[in-house]
């Protein structure tokens, strides 16, 4: 979606964003927090313009991959999932992360809504019963062909596939083809980046072939509602969950409200599920599509996709007790371009902080502070000089705004920067500590005013990505209310500091790194 913006400019008043729901047999690590973490700050920046968000994630515990790991552990698959579902909740709170719904598709309001939607789509005659013979990735939990495996392993897991015959009901994907087609060319902004929307239409048009859409050899699932003996397969089971969360065949008006979904993240190695076969199964059951499905790449280390098996996956938790909160949300967001695979490295993420975080963000508003109550009596002055920083600060809010647009968090942070950088240039060019010694309380006043209406608009616009140090930070430029409260683009606005807040330096926002320690 290259904009969410109606075309008079305004902010649309309600705004949905899901995750994928996280598998239950894992732990979270840093390729989960990257799509969890974006969908957040996202949200945040809308919630800045007074928008009705809606956030939703959550975890996915049904399917043999969770039947097969419970089991190895000696437990019921449910008290498998109770363990292991927290440590997201967990991991979501330390990252600060604002969810408006967790859900788990364990629980009943999951199962009544799977069971409408399914007899939905088979009251409207678009489920067969057959039998199935082919070819299965358990951690997938999805079918190949021959022709999709690389090697005779699974292409996404690289791993062998499975061997199965089997009594299922299948899924009449084949009679959507062309619905799907002409959807996507009246709706080219509903798969992005514009690879991804290639690659799903380039899938299409190889021909859609039916697929199985229940299991009799495992229990642990949502049961048929026509026919009992029967499971859901995992992917038909997972993907109800966008619409589990906001009423679905319990309250209609809650539903009308937040469906379709504005944006659903996803990593791209699920696009086919949430690009073909989801907005499929929507139509089916007499819904419409997504707006939205953006799919990101990789978060790879040393090159290679994170795994349990390569034993190389890094944790939130880890990187967190290092860098802080404020510290791995900048890194994520400023160095990991959202779309692209990005190739994580410690050593980047340290210099980073430092770089952007230590010496631009946190020095500029310790020297302006410390001026500003060395110079200026701790308070703000009721002079600017209304120059080049005026204008670039005026600027920064409409380059950050058309980058979210994109969802391009990088650039939106790259903006941002820019203008810390262009003020802490500009402090060296007006020399305030020289003015100061000249006796001209005049113009180093208007300076330190210029550079303290710029630290307030850095702070508005930073605090979706560090929320910490931007509310730190508005904190001690007076404010006694909340960043996160205010409301863009007004709070944006130049000269939004009130002449004679009282200011405070306090101590580093961001403590130097070394990378020895």
């Amino acid at each position: 979606m290259t904009s969410s913006r109606g075309h008079n400019g305004q902010v649309p008043n309600r705004f949905s964003v899901t995750t994928p729901i996280y598998y239950v047999n894992d732990v979270p690590h840093i390729g989960h927090a990257y799509t969890t973490l974006a969908g957040d700050v996202l949200c945040r920046w809308r919630r800045l313009h007074g928008d009705d968000v809606h956030y939703l994630t959550g975890t996915d515990e049904h399917g043999l991959k969770i039947q097969r790991a419970a089991e190895a552990q000696g437990v019921a698959p449910k008290e498998w999932a109770d363990r292991t579902a927290v440590r997201f909740e967990q991991t979501w709170s330390e990252l600060q992360i604002r969810t408006d719904d967790f859900i788990r598709t364990t629980e009943p309001r999951h199962y009544a809504a799977v069971s409408k939607f399914l007899q939905a789509v088979y009251d409207n005659g678009y489920i067969y019963k057959g039998t199935y013979e082919g070819l299965y990735c358990v951690p997938c939990e999805a079918y190949y062909a021959d022709d999709e495996l690389v090697d005779d392993n699974c292409p996404i897991h690289d791993r062998p596939v499975e061997s199965v015959v089997e009594e299922n009901y299948f899924f009449k994907l084949s009679e959507f083809e062309d619905r799907l087609l002409e959807h996507y060319a009246a709706h080219p902004e509903a798969v992005a980046p514009d690879a991804r929307r290639n690659e799903v239409l380039g899938f299409i048009r190889q021909g859609l072939r039916d697929f199985s859409m229940s299991r009799t050899s495992i229990t642990w699932g949502v049961p048929l509602p026509w026919d009992p003996a029967h499971v859901t397969y995992v992917w038909f089971d997972a993907l109800v969950n966008y619409c589990t969360a906001v009423g679905y065949g319990v309250d209609d008006e809650r539903f009308d409200k937040w469906w379709p979904v504005d944006y659903h993240l996803v990593g791209k190695d699920i696009l086919r599920f949430h690009a073909v076969y989801w907005p499929a199964m929507l139509m089916a059951a007499g819904l419409e599509p997504p707006r939205c499905v953006f799919a990101h790449g990789w978060l790879l280390v040393g090159g290679e996709k994170m795994s349990k098996t390569k034993l190389n996956q890094i944790f939130p938790h880890d990187l967190i007790a290092d860098f802080g909160i404020d510290g791995y949300r900048y890194h994520f967001m400023a160095d990991q371009r959202f779309g692209p695979d990005g190739d994580f490295s410690y050593e980047a993420m340290v210099t980073r902080y430092n770089a952007d975080l230590a010496n631009n963000f946190g020095n500029l508003a310790s020297r302006v502070l410390n001026m500003a109550v060395n110079y200026c009596d701790a308070r703000v002055p009721d002079v600017c000089e209304n120059g080049t920083l005026r204008s670039l600060a005026e600027s920064t809010y409409t380059d950050v705004a058309a980058a979210y647009d994109r969802l391009d968090f990088a650039s939106a942070c790259t903006s941002v920067w820019d203008l810390i950088r262009a003020t802490n240039a500009y402090i060296e060019d007006r020399a305030p500590w020289a003015l100061n010694k000249a006796g001209d309380s005049a113009a180093t006043a208007a300076v330190i005013g210029d550079c303290l209406q710029t630290l307030r608009v850095v702070a508005v616009l930073a605090a979706p990505v560090i929320p910490n140090a931007a509310g730190e930070l508005w904190r001690r430029l007076g404010h006694s209310d909340a960043v996160d409260g205010q409301r863009l683009p007004e709070a944006a606005a130049w000269g939004g500091l009130a002449a004679g807040n009282p200011l405070e330096k306090g101590d580093p926002l961001f403590p130097r790194l070394d990378v020895s320690d």
